[in-house]
């Protein structure tokens, strides 16, 4: 019989191997996809026989499935929490849970608080692991108090980022989409309004996706199917006396076989609610059995006739008090104030918040000890140290008792205060700490986040607490930001500032609103947020003010069109602009940003409008270095790099390419210095991805390949491969490193699926760079592929006429088709050639020039002049003219001197033409640069 597969009994390319046998590939394809020779297949496949004693390639294949099953289903555990404690009994309703989860994608098991659901739930996604290869994920949302969080949430459990351009929700159906997952979302009762609505779009949007619920009562959506967790079974030999047993067992106590009528009768009593047969357990060591039958029993007595009508939640109620009944004053006290805390807490905060009279602060500590100890609080290690939680039911009830011991204002004032202090002690080692996520602040968020948002919640309902709230919305704004979660901070904006107490503030609020729309690519927000600060501060008889906005409002309408779901009219634009002139009067900053707008107008004019009176790009540039000039006698480098952006636009228009590029660097050195805001954040994605496309085409590659590495690790693009890989993809290309290429298409794409496949022309480079590269690997069928990928991002044949002929070329003169690569790079008599404003202008001249004297062209020597004093400057396109000269005037000399001409402008891939180009010499060095970059030659 084969041997289970051992990851350290074979090579990495072996396991890369074996899983493909598992898929029933042949050798050549094998060989194919790996790019290895047939013989080094069946070298390897000869060696995974011997090594796992299989005794022919059919049993390696079922082996090989059955590794790929058991890795799938241990990826798939590892979104679930690990239990504590050993899940005893209910078999019949595990299998009748689990039949019904995988007959159906929505499953609400049912059932009151303590009877069981949440390991129930668990032990059935375990069991249903192995059939989602997505993953099986939890998220508990006990700590969720706002049900506009509830994706939030989810997004946490699956680790999924808000991508740009769409909310949190939407973010995780996106991720979701084509996933063949089980979600399991506990402790959904106290969030109808949330759950209900979230469910319902996943389940519409992903096909694959099954849900299971644990509530306390139904969700009430389409294709629900309700299953009601029953209490455990009692008798002797019952799953409560085999619980009961366990957890006795667990604080040091043995059931002995003379105790189990005793323990059935206990059960019984508890009418088999785990939870309260779980504590009833725990008080056996303290109580033994008379003390804990005679005390139960009389506790139940009293609770004949209470107002609860359901048994089992008097069952767990009767358990809750007579727990009670047994602790000190101090530390009923202590359960009942720190039941404000939804997430795990540290003894200094339970401290804070809950020693006051009649508790002394120092009877806090000792108190948590103890009831832990009783089981009333559990306790867990973490890297800021010890923190103590309730179980749900128990907080639930703690907090009734809070309110009837008429203590809940005085605990909710000292909790407001601590979720201020904690907030306002991570926002001050923002501003300390640069980096701020690496380290452990991250870390530190999390563990507080869900206590500052509970506590906001209620704080922002109360007329008495309304200054605390706002103070508390603007901070948790800034630390969602910083943890990158843009839609909740956009969201606490917009809070702080409609619990400002004075319209200045709130103004501010909503600018800062705006910029995290704006990072968020959500145009239509921005834009809204920023008219609606307008109107706040005309409100407030600050003109000037209302000018900025409206100003800033017409700018996001031109240069965020592309995010916009309904992009503002012109007319609506003109009209925003006139009326912040009209506002403006002699502020500097009003002026400042009227004349940005009135630049990008005009910049507009030109692109979307020919048939009108174009600018001259004259006046374009002197209008951009005026908004230039305003911003830096304002002081705001903010500014400053939005007005640059303006300049390097008219200086691309002018068709001074070099000019561009530098404005373009200044502009991400200036903002790159400053502190992390929303704005800032906003200018540096946009101020990176313009200084890429700029460094790309005046063959800076070094310097854009920094810039596009820089745009990748931005926080607030992690969860948007397409948008954060896509300058990095182009300089990558055209630099030759065709390994990153590959490996950063395949984030390209993930994170184009996850947002849906949407047509996005702007994307269309990076496809042409991606087809582009496995050309230069041999692979055309990957190639058609990526060339599938342009047309279904709804790049015509102008659109790309920008960028297509250069990287065809590339490909051509790859292939020694000099003369094919010559005619794509002419255009025909007549024809329009957008490649003239484009950025690789001088890579198609330089090319071109190249392919004339290739092909053997008569003009070759005239397209070489011509080229010079259009590409002078570019060290590439420099490097390629020379090349080109060397190979017309057949000098071996200067060919070679190219080389390191090649190496010193980052172009690994030209420098190994360059040394095939020259001959035999030369040539095997060349194909090992070609091999070290993931190429081949033809």
């Amino acid at each position: 019989m084969p041997k289970r597969v051992e990851t350290t009994a074979i090579s990495a390319r072996e396991a890369e191997i074996l899983a493909l046998v598992g898929e029933h590939r042949t050798n050549a394809e094998i060989a194919a996809q790996l790019y290895i020779s047939v013989r080094t297949v069946e070298t390897h496949v000869s060696s995974l026989l011997r090594k796992l004693d299989a005794p022919d390639r059919r049993a390696l294949a079922a082996l090989a499935a059955e590794s790929a099953h058991e890795e799938r289903t241990s990826q798939a555990l590892a979104g679930l929490p690990a239990p504590l404690n050993p899940f005893i009994g209910r078999a019949e309703e595990r299998r009748a849970l689990r039949e019904a989860v995988a007959a159906h994608r929505l499953v609400t098991a049912v059932g009151p608080g303590g009877v069981g659901k949440t390991r129930l739930a668990l032990a059935v996604a375990a069991d249903l692991a192995g059939d989602h290869p997505d993953g099986v994920w939890f998220a508990d949302l006990v700590p969720v108090t706002d049900p506009a969080m509830v994706g939030a949430a989810v997004a946490e459990a699956l680790g999924v980022g808000e991508q740009q351009g769409r909310g949190i929700d939407d973010s995780v159906t996106a991720a979701l989409a084509d996933r063949r997952a089980l979600l399991v979302l506990d402790n959904c009762e106290h969030l109808p309004g949330g759950v209900a609505p979230f469910v319902e779009r996943l389940l519409a949007r992903c096909p694959a996706v099954s849900v299971l619920a644990t509530s306390r009562a139904r969700l009430m959506v389409p294709f629900e199917r309700v299953y009601s967790v029953p209490p455990l079974s009692l008798g002797d030999t019952s799953d409560a006396v085999a619980l009961f047993a366990d957890r006795a067992a667990a604080v040091g106590w043995t059931v002995e076989p003379g105790q189990v009528d005793q323990v059935a009768d206990v059960c019984r009593k508890l009418d088999g609610v785990a939870l309260a047969i779980e504590l009833a357990a725990a008080r056996l060591p303290a109580l033994g059995f008379d003390g804990l039958v005679a005390g139960l029993a009389d506790h139940l007595r009293l609770l004949v006739g209470g107002y609860r009508a359901d048994d089992r939640h008097r069952s767990v109620r009767a358990v809750l008090e007579w727990s009670q009944a047994l602790l000190d004053e101090p530390d009923l006290v202590l359960l009942r104030r720190v039941s404000v805390f939804v997430s795990p807490f540290t003894a200094a905060a339970a401290t804070t918040v809950a020693g006051f009279e009649p508790l002394e602060p120092d009877q806090v500590v000792e108190g948590l000890a103890r009831l832990a100890d009783q089981n009333l609080l559990s306790v867990a290690a973490a890297a800021g140290g010890t923190r103590y939680r309730a179980l749900e039911t128990i907080r639930q009830y703690g907090a009734e008792q809070l309110a009837a011991a008429g203590e809940l204002d005085a605990a909710r004032a000292r909790q407001l205060d601590w979720c201020l202090a904690a907030a306002s002690e991570l926002a001050t080692e923002l501003a300390a700490d640069p980096s701020p996520l690496i380290g452990d602040w991250r870390a530190r968020f999390d563990a507080v986040a869900d206590d500052l948002r509970s506590t906001l919640g209620w704080a922002a309902d109360d007329a008495g607490r309304r200054a605390g709230a706002h103070s508390l919305a603007l901070t948790l704004a800034r630390l969602a930001f910083t943890r990158n979660l843009l839609g909740e901070s956009q969201l606490r904006y917009e809070q702080a500032a409609a619990l400002a107490s004075d319209p200045a503030g709130a103004a501010s609020a909503l600018r800062s609103a705006a910029s995290a729309a704006a990072c968020r690519m959500l145009g239509d927000d921005a834009y809204r947020l920023w008219r609606a600060a307008a109107d706040v501060a005309l409100d407030a008889g600050d003109p000037a003010a209302a000018a900025r906005d409206l100003a800033t409002a017409a700018i996001t309408s031109y240069r965020k069109a592309g995010t916009f779901a309904q992009r503002p009219a012109r007319e609506e634009q003109a009209a925003l602009l006139a009326r912040a002139r009209e506002l403006a009067g002699d502020d500097l900053a009003a002026r400042a940003a009227v004349t940005l707008a009135e630049c990008d107008a005009l910049g507009y004019a030109f692109f979307a409008d020919r048939e009108r009176p174009q600018p001259s790009a004259a006046e374009l540039t002197a209008l951009a270095e005026r908004a230039v000039q305003l911003a830096r006698e304002l002081g705001d480098p903010v500014a400053e790099s939005a007005a640059l952006q303006a300049l390097t636009a008219a200086q691309r228009r002018a068709g001074d390419t070099f000019a561009a590029a530098a404005t373009a660097g200044r502009r991400v050195a200036l903002v790159d210095a400053v502190p992390v805001t929303p704005a800032a954040t906003d200018e540096l994605i946009d101020a990176l991805l313009i200084a890429t496309a700029t460094g790309i085409g005046v063959g800076d590659l070094p310097a854009a390949r920094r810039w596009g590495r820089q745009l990748r690790d931005l926080p607030p693009l992690a969860g948007t491969g397409h948008v954060a890989t896509s300058r990095l993809i182009m300089a990558d290309a055209l630099a030759g490193h065709g390994t990153d290429v590959i490996a950063a298409a395949g984030r390209f794409l993930d994170g184009w699926a996850s947002a849906g496949r949407p047509p996005a022309r702007g994307f269309g480079p990076v496809a042409a760079s991606v087809a582009m590269i496995h050309r230069l690997r041999g692979d055309d069928t990957a190639r058609a592929e990526w060339l599938a990928v342009l047309d279904q991002l709804g790049v015509t044949t102008e659109d790309s006429a920008g960028y297509s002929p250069a990287f065809d070329a590339i490909a051509l003169l790859h292939d020694d088709r000099a003369g094919a690569a010559l005619d794509v790079l002419d255009p025909a008599e007549g024809e329009p050639s957008p490649w003239r404003t484009g950025i690789l202008l001088h890579w198609h001249v330089a090319l071109r020039a190249e392919a004339a004297v290739l092909a053997g062209r008569d003009d070759a020597a005239d397209r070489l002049a011509a080229a010079r004093p259009v590409v002078g400057g570019n060290p590439v396109a420099g490097a390629l003219l020379d090349r080109a000269a060397a190979l017309l005037d057949d000098d071996h000399e200067r060919l070679l001197a190219t080389a390191a001409a090649f190496a010193a402008a980052g172009c690994p891939y030209q420098r190994a033409r360059t040394l095939i180009l020259a001959g035999a010499g030369t040539a095997p060095a060349g194909h090992a640069v070609l091999a070290e970059l993931g190429l081949t030659a033809r």
